[in-house]
């Protein structure tokens, strides 16, 4: 293990957490809030012991897999340690603990709150509520791509650090040199969070409003700066936010090719598959909601359309968004947006979830093994898009889902120990590990997670910096192998 790279990394990691605190200490000044003082502290706090992980020369540069999903895990956890400083020290959020759990949250990009109500949202400084957004699209792309962006932190060895970070049960360049992938997968992403926010704007929608709903929809994360959510807001902002969640869900890979002009390149199987679940997804629960009749709510066929498309685009997206409380809506459609939380987004993209490309590979071997069964002596490798998928990448795929399958019981035994219902705790579980925010009945759009005990809460931690991080960064830091020489 070297040591020595993984200490300057995460010191490189503390200094950049103080370039991204510059965006809540400006909006602080401009609106003359007291809270400047809690993030100035937080920035030189982090540029303290950032630069003393620094100071050395560093011999070994060799950074392999291992070093990189310890530097990954390690990168997040040290990142949010600290970013959660603000929201304590002012005493917006007086648990440290509670303060973590949001700043997780918020750069996991799952978007589920401690906030009590939606008062405390609005009441809370409007520079906490500038760097509880930005979490969202610093983590949405991930931190150590964004530095490589910037930094040769390694040298060819460096694509370790994407594996870890990027989710997909694959990762590929785009061109030769991983920085210039980097660069590029960078450049998409603030052209389409700049585009977003021009179009908000053009909507009428506050410039500070506008801000905070591009940076937490480009990175699909899903905090909120009104108590309630965006119900409030004009229906062509909900159509433009639930356009922008699908493109953020789309592999970033085929906004590549739609530059280069490789039209082919950009509708591969699984953004087809993707797209095809969320129209027919849309037309079911919008035919439920429109069949069953409500005291609740009484929607004319645009509305059920409206509300229909931003839900699912929310919860498939794993962005968390919400312009109704679904958990009022019939049995089927909830059931049908809780499926959904377990699919996710396309591999590539800043959505959470399992990932389409799982599923197709999954229901790919297990078509592959039945056609086995009847012709056992037939030979034919699995194929999407006429490429073949190797053999690592269908047992990575099936260990993923053997390691998620035991984290999510783990986690849900635990958390059961508080004693809340069951639907409360299943969708709890749901909803962080795959950085959807919120569930059903207490956790549901209309609730939060204050309620939970700090043993739970840290579970849910947990969760969150797991399924961001695709399981295994995590899980590798309590294998004593990870760390012998």
């Amino acid at each position: 293990m070297n040591f020595a790279v993984i200490k300057r990394t995460l010191g490189w990691i503390l200094l950049f957490e103080v370039v991204f605190l510059l965006i809540p200490a400006v909006t602080a000044v401009v609106y003359w809030e007291k809270e400047f003082f809690s993030i100035l502290i937080t920035m030189l706090l982090c540029a303290a012991v950032g630069g003393l992980c620094l100071i050395g020369k560093t011999k070994n540069t060799s950074l392999y897999a291992k070093e990189g999903f310890v530097i990954v895990a390690l990168s997040w956890i040290f990142m949010s340690l600290f970013g959660a400083l603000p929201f304590w020290l002012s005493g917006a959020i007086p648990s440290y603990i509670d303060a973590l759990f949001e700043t997780v949250s918020g750069f996991t990009t799952t978007g589920a709150t401690i906030l009590a109500t939606g008062e405390a949202v609005e009441g809370m400084a409007k520079s906490l509520l500038m760097w509880r957004s930005f979490t969202h699209w610093v983590g949405g792309m991930g931190v150590l791509v964004l530095i490589m962006a910037f930094l040769p932190l390694s040298g060819a060895r460096n694509m370790n650090l994407m594996k870890a970070e990027s989710p997909g049960p694959s990762v590929s360049k785009l061109v030769p040199k991983v920085r210039t992938t980097a660069i590029i997968l960078y450049a998409i992403y603030s052209a389409m969070t700049v585009l977003q926010f021009i179009l908000l704007l053009c909507g009428g929608m506050p410039v500070f409003d506008a801000l905070n709903t591009a940076f937490a929809t480009a990175g699909t994360g899903g905090f909120a700066i009104r108590a309630d959510g965006f119900a409030g807001y004009s229906p062509y902002t909900q159509v433009v936010v639930t356009v922008f969640m699908l493109l953020f869900s789309i592999n970033f890979n085929s906004y590549y090719f739609l530059l280069k002009g490789k039209i082919k390149e950009v509708f591969t199987t699984e953004v087809k598959v993707f797209l095809g679940i969320v129209f027919a997804a849309i037309l079911m629960i919008t035919l439920n909601v429109l069949a069953t009749p409500s005291e609740v709510y009484d929607y004319n066929v645009g509305e059920a359309i409206r509300h229909s498309a931003f839900s699912v685009a929310s919860v498939i997206s794993t962005t968390g968004f919400s312009t109704e409380n679904f958990d009022l809506w019939p049995a089927f459609s909830k059931t049908m947006l809780v499926i959904l939380m377990f699919i996710g987004a396309c591999a590539g993209s800043t959505g959470g979830g399992m990932k389409v490309s799982r599923f197709l590979i999954l229901y790919k071997g297990v078509t592959h093994d039945m056609k086995r069964m009847l012709h056992p002596r037939q030979v034919k490798k699995i194929t999407i898009d006429k490429h073949v998928v190797e053999h690592e990448v269908v047992r990575s795929v099936n260990a993923y889902v053997v390691a998620y399958v035991f984290l999510f019981v783990a986690s849900l035994l635990l958390i059961s120990l508080d004693g809340q219902d069951l639907v409360t705790n299943f969708t709890a579980v749901v909803a962080t590990i795959n950085n959807i925010g919120p569930g059903l009945n207490k956790v549901g759009p209309a609730g939060n997670f204050a309620f939970f005990s700090i043993p739970s809460k840290l579970v849910f931690i947990f969760n969150m910096l797991a399924g961001r991080l695709e399981l295994f960064p995590m899980l590798l830091l309590f294998a004593p192998a990870t760390w012998r020489k």
